[in-house]
Formats: C-alpha cells, structure tokens, sequence
C-alpha cells in the first residue's frame, strides 16, 4: 500500500524518513491561515486535515498523511515569521515565557475514505536573552520558514531553558510517535517480524 506525506516540506520528509517507511509526498496547495475565534489547536488540527484530503482526493487508493502546526503564546498565535525583522520580533516576545506548540496530524485511507485525526502538544520554555543573542541567532539560522522563529533541531536549542512533551519531533513538525500509533489501524506495520 502506497503512502503519501500530503507536505513538501524538508522537516516533515525528514522526520518521516526517520522511521524507515517508503513514501511519495506531494504538496496539497492548502492555503494556511486562522478562522475567526479559532485557536491554534484548533487550526492546526484543521488545516491537518485540509491537507491530507487536498491529496486524497488526487488518488484512488494510498494512506495519506497530514500534519500543520501552530505556536501560541498565550492566546496569540504565532506563525512563521517570514523574514528576519518579524523573526526577532517574535522571539522577543517569547524571551523568558513558555510557548506552547500544536502539532495536527491526519491519517486517510484513500481507498475508503476512513479517517483519523489529533493533535499533540509540546511546551518550550525559552531562556531570558539579549537583544544581541536573539540578532544574533536568527542571523546565523535564519529560520524565517518556522512557526516560532526557531530550529530546535539546530542552533535554536540554545534559546530554551527547558521542553516538556510526549515526543520531540512534534516540535519539529511531525509527531512520529502519535503516527507510529495510528498507522497499525490503517494496516502499516513499523516494526514487522522478518
């Protein structure tokens, strides 16, 4: 049974290929933004979701795999910065105070439509930092493509006092151990018997 990664995204290929199993991926073309009165985990979950069907949809049968994830910060959500001014900005709002990170993730069997979904959680607590260390760390890791304005899986470790979660890859953008959970019922075997 075929399996598509419904992202192109670097970190999400990355973390899939982790675990050992074939994929494809493909973009599903999801426009991402926030509903009015909608929370991060609800949106995360939501565009989750959005995306595994844009690419279930383009197939008869294969299990699809969607994941989005959002950062708040209190009740703010915080995005993808974008450049490098809107990245400072936002790391400075988080220096010194826990952000909490919502990972969706959707599984479709393109075959019959069966669907599961959920979103896991992991909180990073941030380190009191300069001005000159925050310039300094986006400059050098640039993650203007991360919600947070970080790469925890790179220089971006240094900006955290502490992480609290159920697995650290929902951090960077997929939760594997959530997925290594849910594949069985759409009748994918991780670790099989040789």
């Amino acid at each position: 049974m075929s399996l598509i990664l419904a992202s192109t995204s670097v970190y999400r290929k990355s973390l899939l290929e982790k675990i050992g199993l074939k994929f494809d991926f493909e973009s599903p073309n999801v426009d991402e933004y926030s509903l009015l009165n909608e929370n991060a985990e609800q949106m995360c979950e939501r565009l989750a979701i959005q995306k595994a069907r844009a690419v279930a949809k383009r197939h008869d049968n294969g299990i699809i795999i969607g994941s989005d994830q959002a950062a708040s910060l209190g009740n703010k959500i915080l995005g993808k910065p974008g450049n490098q001014a809107n990245a400072v900005k936002q790391l400075l709002q988080c220096n010194g105070k826990t952000v909490r990170f919502y990972t969706g993730l959707c599984i479709i069997d393109a075959n019959n439509g069966k669907q599961k979904s959920l979103v896991d959680t992991f909180d990073v607590v941030f380190r009191e930092l300069s001005v000159a260390q925050i310039e300094h760390y986006v400059e050098t890791e640039k993650p203007f493509d991360c919600a947070g304005s970080f790469k925890s899986e790179g220089l971006g470790i240094c900006l955290f006092q502490s992480l609290n979660g159920r697995d650290p890859n929902t951090l960077i953008g997929l939760p594997l151990i959530a997925l290594c959970d849910l594949l069985p019922e759409f009748g994918i075997q991780i670790l099989q018997n040789h």
